[in-house]
């Protein structure tokens, strides 16, 4: 598998991020919130305030995502967002280590930003892979990505758990301290690992040289402009329709298997083990997905995915140990970064290339909206049933559904219509 120094550099900014949402996001901050940051608080106010910080966050950029996609089209300005956002995230995960216990006010305050800048970041990286790749080798170049995300924020976050564990090994005084010690070397790594795209990815395009105000006008109308054409565009709507409907389900297992290991009695050092055998095993099986969308299409592999989440959900049923946890984590690692490869490049091969900013401002403008419908779905079904093992089943509909809706999605017509945007 031969990949070229821009494929590499662009790919690169998943090993930088992904310290992020694994370090940060899925690993301490919701733990060290609870613990440190929020001490003295009711522990049903903290968990409001988390969720709600988790929320505003996304529910921020996903808001702003398709015109600020449109105004970095039109100045052809996509580097420059996506290092602003980059500063603006990692900037605020580095103020985290300088609170106090406490503090919980700021420290929401700066989790609400770096979810944004975060947010932000993902809209401009997704739309420099036309510009970094050729379509012959999207399929390769998305699973490139993802994979480099899994290996780099997996080793980070082991080094991490290593440092609170055992703060004496790094001269440090307290876990306390190692945790925020963590979170200033997410913050420099991120910066770090995002300068070989900067220097090595270049996006084609005029200057323009009118003002930013007549810019922000044009990306407003050019928003509702392209959300008529996806509208009325049968293949790119289905699309995205059924990608809200799947992804929803698989965010909503990444943000609830936690709570559901916890839920059904397993212990939090069994939880914390299976993340990081996912984010290891995603490595290696991410790449793979590449090969699979070139030789049978990327539909087909989506569909694999989805059927190996609907076993994932029929095995969550009948769990009953730590060890059932850690197959259903491997089982996830196998598929996870492939679902999530495959449809980056599959709509990819959608959109017109001059307006990939825009078009993957929708893409993950539903990305953010997603993990709304799946939760609520489980806890629906946790109350009403009494089970919280028949709430993770509940998922499968969201899974078909998704499915089906693909199989109406036509590749082929999408391409002849990208033509003609």
């Amino acid at each position: 598998m031969n990949f070229n120094k821009k494929e590499i550099s662009w790919a690169f900014y998943d090993w930088a991020n992904s310290s992020f949402a694994t370090t940060v996001m899925a690993g301490f901050f919701p733990l060290f919130f609870k613990s440190y940051f929020s001490a003295g608080l009711e522990p049903e106010k903290s968990t409001f305030v988390l969720g709600l910080s988790n929320s505003l966050g996304f529910l921020l950029m996903a808001l702003m995502a398709p015109i600020i996609g449109a105004i970095a089209d039109s100045r052809s300005c996509r580097k420059k967002f996506l290092f602003f956002f980059t500063l603006v995230a990692a900037s605020s995960i580095l103020g985290l280590s300088f609170l106090g216990k406490g503090d919980w006010r700021l420290a929401s305050l700066f989790y609400i930003i770096s979810i944004f800048g975060f947010s932000g970041g993902n809209v401009f990286y997704d739309s420099l892979l036309v510009y970094s790749t050729s379509e012959k080798n999207l399929n390769n170049a998305s699973a490139l990505g993802y994979s480099l995300g899994y290996l780099g924020g997996g080793i980070l976050f082991s080094l991490n758990v290593v440092m609170v564990l055992n703060p004496q090994w790094f001269f440090l005084e307290s876990p306390e301290q190692a945790v925020k010690v963590s979170f200033a070397m997410v913050s420099i790594w991120w910066i770090v690992f995002a300068l070989p795209l900067m220097f090595n990815v270049t996006e084609p395009g005029e200057k323009v040289s009118v003002s930013y105000l007549t810019t922000l006008k044009s990306g407003i109308g050019q928003f509702f402009g392209t959300l008529k054409k996806i509208r009325s565009l049968k293949v790119i709507f289905l699309f995205l329709l059924a990608y809200w409907f799947y992804i929803d389900a698989v965010d909503t297992i990444i943000v609830m298997a936690v709570d559901f290991g916890l839920s059904i009695g397993l212990d939090s050092d069994d939880l914390l083990k299976a993340l990081l055998i996912t984010q290891f095993i995603g490595f290696p099986a991410t790449l793979v997905y590449g090969k699979i969308g070139d030789k049978f299409g990327p539909k087909a592999g989506i569909y694999f995915t989805l059927v190996v989440y609907i076993i994932v959900c029929i095995g969550a049923y009948f769990m009953k140990s730590a060890t059932g946890f850690y197959i259903l984590a491997i089982t996830i690692g196998l598929v996870q970064g492939g679902v999530q490869s495959l449809s980056r490049s599959l709509y990819a091969q959608l959109i017109p290339k001059d307006m990939a900013s825009e078009f993957f401002g929708f893409y993950n403008m539903l990305g953010k909206f997603a993990a709304v419908l799946g939760p609520f779905l489980m806890g629906s079904i946790a109350l009403m049933t009494k089970n919280n093992r028949l709430s993770m089943v509940g998922l499968i509909f969201l899974f078909v559904l998704g499915g089906i809706l693909l199989s109406f999605v036509d590749l082929k017509e999408g391409k002849k219509f990208k033509e003609q945007i």
